[in-house]
């Protein structure tokens, strides 16, 4: 139970960056949630550590692997096609790729959906995503140190290294002063 709740409370993530009929109604759930888990958008306890080898399937069953991403500058986004702050960002990371694919960034989404391949199908090309989504499982999340919540989103530079992570949404313009320095040549 203290997990979930702490998955939820992290699932509020950044009340700054809700409107503020949101931030009221969070400020009453985390006041009931106090003994749960602080809230950050991004993690100022993070270290950084080399990004895992991994190997999951897209969603045209075709394998995408970690070694496929080296030398790119990897945004890893967990998510899910139900999750509300997840749906908020997609736009965003949308718009970074086309803005930054030739500078070498490379989006890839893991789906944690459960409800089947055909749901997320269906949501990527309602919502035109131009980057890759790849099918999650347990493997990934526990590679990445656990995702308690969603989004959970990491920053991997070029040598393959995890910069940085933010667990909750980030405004657009946030997540890409964040992304910016490891855009750099």
């Amino acid at each position: 139970m203290l997990e979930r709740l702490r998955g939820l409370a992290a699932h509020i993530q950044c009340a700054t960056h809700m409107n503020l009929l949101q931030t009221a109604s969070a400020t009453l759930l985390i006041g009931s949630l106090s003994f749960a888990a602080p809230l950050l958008c991004a993690d100022d306890a993070f270290k950084p550590f080399p990004m895992p080898a991994w190997t999951l399937k897209d969603v045209d069953g075709k394998p995408v692997t970690s070694d496929e991403l080296k030398g790119k500058v990897v945004v890893l986004d967990f998510w899910a096609t139900w999750c509300g702050p997840c749906r908020s960002e997609i736009p965003g990371y949308v718009e970074l790729q086309k803005k930054y694919r030739e500078a070498g960034l490379a989006v890839v989404g893991v789906s944690l959906d459960q409800d089947g391949l055909e749901k997320v199908r269906k949501f990527i090309e309602e919502k035109g995503i131009n980057y890759r989504i790849v099918m999650g499982d347990d493997n990934i999340t526990g590679a990445f140190g656990g995702v308690e919540a969603i989004p959970t989103t990491f920053i991997v530079d070029r040598g393959g290294t995890v910069r940085f992570r933010k667990v909750g949404a980030m405004a657009r313009e946030a997540f890409e002063a964040e992304l910016a320095p490891y855009l750099k040549p």
